[in-house]
């Protein structure tokens, strides 16, 4: 049976009949060979035919999209989400969720073995959960476009350039997911319309923020306007006019609930800003600290120490089971709120350390110490350099958390050039029907 994709062909860019694909990249494209040059179409799975039109020619790769599937995969399945082929939100939501964690492991392999030099068929089983209404964090842009006289709140289309007209998101928490095309009309009619530029979603177990960042001040009708949808829709609207400084409630004489994530198992409850880093997805989060723990295997009287702590999503669980913690991260505004964490948890056992982990840090205090395990959790860039600085602290364990393959195999590299060997490795389905995933790596 045929699949149609809904992408025009021109006589400009007639579409190639009967292309073959032969595997995907580490985006989820599919791979293909023109005239012996490297083709990547968007919506395409190993051993497919499809007909495609070019979007872009370079001098290495074309890029490309499918017009029509002529024979499909048997892991194609049909998206939840019926902007998806438009929507750049999600990139896999045409491949089969179980066949989505097998392509990330390969991934993750792939990497491990070409940027590293390390080869581990050591995989523990991967970390997954719902694979809709996952994500309580999200940026989504706004644009008001004059031609349909209408303003768009959404993710940008898949060419990056566009903000996709969205009426409801599956991935989005339901608070936010199935009111975006209310939450457009509401847009409209404030009197700074054109002005607002993106919507920031954060939620907790029971609060859902909307945070609208906003280019000149709003009027009192707007406010009126914004306080309305608030109330009748259960949700909480603050504004957010330059830094992360500004970011208030429109309605300031109201007080608003916190934003708070619970993780049941280890008695821990987290509060958190709207602007803060937070997991995007709560039910992996909680297994993913289940399983770190569960690596670094803590004993009543060790010390550990947490590396790039945030707000204390590792280090008060971790807290619970060991003598002493220290943790360490970069944002004072995070330093601040993991203090904040720890005394409301009644965690006393705990030093948190504001540094940047980019640096030479022998001068610090908790840098001149020795440690039995330790935990990192890095952003997108890694942790090369505190990485080679790493067995002065003669920890016997190494777990590392990680959103980017690439520099977890980078990193892993000079882990082990000092001493250290790769154990084992969990995928993490942190982002169900996209390309992304966290890993965790467990060296001794």
């Amino acid at each position: 049976m045929q699949n149609m994709v809904n992408t025009k062909s021109t006589k400009e860019n007639p579409p190639f009949e009967h292309t073959h694909i032969e595997s995907l990249s580490h985006d989820g494209k599919g791979i293909a060979h023109i005239n012996n040059k490297v083709i990547f179409l968007k919506n395409a799975l190993p051993n497919e035919e499809v007909s495609f039109n070019y979007t872009s020619r370079r001098n290495k790769y074309n890029i490309g999209e499918v017009v029509e599937v002529l024979k499909s995969s048997p892991d194609r399945v049909s998206p939840i989400c019926k902007h998806y082929e438009i929507c750049g939100g999600c990139s896999l939501q045409h491949l089969d969720h179980q066949k989505q964690i097998s392509f990330k492991t390969s991934v993750l392999q792939e990497q491990l073995k070409h940027i590293g030099g390390l080869e581990t068929n050591n995989i523990l089983p991967a970390i997954v959960g719902p694979t809709s209404g996952y994500r309580n964090k999200a940026r989504l842009s706004v644009k008001h476009v004059q031609k349909k006289q209408k303003t768009l709140v959404g993710f940008h289309e898949k060419n990056g350039i566009y903000v996709t007209e969205t009426e409801e998101c599956p991935i989005l928490h339901p608070s936010v997911g199935k009111k975006i095309s209310l939450l457009a009309e509401l847009i409209s009619n404030l009197s700074i319309y054109q002005q607002i530029p993106q919507i920031e979603i954060a939620c907790g177990d029971d609060t859902t923020i909307l945070v609208l960042r906003n280019l000149q001040n709003f009027s009192a009708s707007d406010i009126e306007l914004l306080k309305k949808f608030s109330d009748e829709h259960q949700l909480q609207i603050y504004s957010q006019s330059g830094g992360k400084e500004t970011v208030k409630p429109i309605d300031s004489n109201q007080t608003t609930p916190p934003l708070v994530y619970k993780l049941l198992d280890h008695g821990i409850k987290i509060t958190f800003a709207p602007t803060d880093f937070t997991q995007i997805n709560p039910i992996i989060n909680a297994q993913m600290v289940n399983r770190v723990l569960e690596l670094l295997d803590i004993q009543k009287n060790e010390k550990i120490l947490d590396l790039f702590c945030g707000i204390g999503n590792f280090t008060l669980p971790i807290a619970t089971k060991c003598g002493s913690v220290i943790g360490v991260e970069g944002s004072k505004s995070a330093i601040i709120q993991a203090k904040q964490n720890a005394e409301n948890n009644n965690i006393e056992n705990v030093e948190f350390y504001c540094a940047d982990l980019t640096k030479e840090l022998s001068g610090s205090t908790w840098a001149q110490q020795q440690y039995d395990k330790i935990l990192l959790d890095p952003p997108r860039t890694g942790a090369l350099e505190i990485c080679a600085q790493i067995k002065k602290f003669n920890a016997k364990k190494i777990v590392y958390v990680s959103c980017n393959p690439s520099t977890l195999a980078r990193d892993a590299k000079e882990i082990v050039k000092h001493g250290y060997e790769l154990q084992n490795v969990t995928l993490v389905d942190m982002y169900p029907h996209t390309s992304h995933m966290e890993i965790i790596a467990n060296f001794s």
